[in-house]
């Protein structure tokens, strides 16, 4: 106040009102370590705050932050959980938590969570401070799946031009991806990695054998020496019978297998090969990821032969490596059968192979062929596990089949014959099993024409 002469001290009495403090509140969600499908999961809010508590609400958020799901609701009007506080106007802060509990949290738990916090303000109950916190559920999924195929096959094997081989690894139902990578007997290879797939890589077109019947490194040398299809005789066998198999024990032939011969040309070398990887991904429809990698180089059937390669996977919620194995294997030692075992005139037979003396990867390629004519049905060859000959006639007995069994490693052939036995409930044609008229046949032909010159006479 200042101090000058006429000065005097007055004081103004006022009314006093108490101070008033807004409401406070502040909200916060402890953060989540990646979880993996199965395990249960809390979520928990934390919020502080000086007014009265009115509702707790949490959403799971999806679709990109357009559309909240509530998937718990507190409400303070209809609920005594919280303590009530004796003097409205008393400021005194109380710390709360709020949890949710999944227990087998699923891929489709996987994403944000909102919790939002709504408090009376402390000057008027009819408005309400609200404040909220998020957090990301990151759910994690192991592989379920893991598989080594061979790209393009089946396909068959050549001798004389180089060609590349590819080997896919298929890993389905992790989340996220996981890391994919190849080794060859036991040992990590060093690939050169590729954005986009090598000229010709991912489907590289087979190169034909030529012509098998003049390929005569598939055959010894006693057989190719004695001529081929058009040059003589075929294959060097017994001049079949002309009419039915005379009855015995042996109803086929199991002729000796002819292995390729491993007489490589000059392409083939012995150095290391060069290996190209491809990794790719792409999202499925249950949240998952697929993952695919590919392994490229130039085949070498030499070396490449009896060769194990794996596919491993790493993954986050793997505890150990995940891995496929493949074992590349040229066909060897075909297993055939035919049916019926006792073959007859008119009866459809069925030669099958049912498998081979080694497990053969990637998967064969099988061709049937009649030595030395055409098959039944005229064509020149049959593809498939399975030759069947409809209705099979007489000439065929003693014809020879020859199987060739063929994949980028290698290939073999194995011949059978077929016997055909006479069929008791189909007559015999105008010659018997000897060519010669049967007896009856002449009977009636010498007793028409008795007859026919006895009625000239009359």
């Amino acid at each position: 106040i200042p101090n000058f002469p006429g000065a005097q001290l007055s004081f103004l009495s006022l009314p006093f009102f108490p101070p008033t403090f807004p409401g406070y509140l502040t909200v916060s969600i402890e953060p989540l370590p990646p979880v993996v499908v199965g395990d249960a999961v809390t979520l928990k809010c934390n919020f502080k705050t000086d007014g009265k508590m009115r509702e707790i609400v949490w959403y799971r958020v999806t679709d990109g932050g357009t559309i909240k799901q509530k998937i718990f609701t507190f409400d303070a009007m209809f609920s005594t959980n919280f303590s009530q506080m004796e003097n409205y106007r008393k400021r005194e802060d109380l710390v709360y938590q709020s949890t949710v509990r999944l227990p087998e949290v699923r891929i489709s738990d996987n994403g944000p969570y909102e919790c939002h916090v709504g408090i009376y303000d402390r000057a008027t109950r009819e408005k309400v401070v609200l404040a909220s916190g998020n957090v990301f559920l990151n759910v994690m999924a192991p592989p379920t799946s893991i598989s080594v195929l061979a790209a393009d096959t089946p396909a068959p094997f050549s001798r004389y031009q180089a060609q590349n081989f590819t080997l896919v690894c298929v890993v389905s139902g992790g989340k996220p991806a996981p890391l994919v990578y190849f080794k060859r007997d036991g040992e990590p290879i060093e690939a050169t990695p590729l954005p986009e797939p090598p000229a010709g890589a991912s489907s590289w077109a087979p190169r034909s054998l030529l012509h098998r019947d003049l390929d005569d490194t598939k055959m010894p040398k006693s057989l190719a020496a004695d001529g081929e299809l058009g040059m003589g005789n075929p294959f060097p066998t017994a001049d079949p019978p002309r009419g039915l198999a005379a009855e015995r024990d042996s109803v086929t032939e199991t002729i000796p297998e002819t292995v390729v011969s491993r007489e490589f040309p000059r392409w083939v070398h012995m150095a290391e090969p060069i290996y190209y990887f491809r990794h790719t991904h792409a999202p499925v429809s249950d949240g998952t990821i697929e993952a695919r990698a590919t392994l490229t180089w130039t085949l070498n059937p030499q070396i490449d032969n009896e060769a194990l390669f794996s596919c491993e996977v790493k993954h986050p919620a793997l505890s150990m490596p995940m891995q496929s194995e493949v074992t590349l294997v040229a066909p060897k030692g075909p297993k055939i059968t035919m049916t019926p075992t006792r073959a007859r005139v008119g009866d459809t037979v069925r030669i099958l192979v049912q498998g081979f003396q080694n497990e053969v990867f990637p998967e064969p390629l099988f061709t049937w062929t009649r030595v030395g004519s055409r098959l039944l049905d005229g064509s020149a060859e049959h593809d498939g596990k399975e030759l069947v000959l409809e209705r099979v006639p007489a000439e065929l007995n003693g014809s020879m089949y020859r199987c060739t069994a063929q994949n980028p490693l290698g290939s073999t052939d194995t011949h059978t014959r077929l016997i055909v036995f006479e069929n008791p409930n189909i007559p015999r044609g105008p010659e018997d099993s000897n060519g010669s008229l049967p007896g009856h046949c002449g009977f009636r032909f010498v007793l028409a024409l008795t007859l026919t010159v006895i009625l000239e006479l009359t």
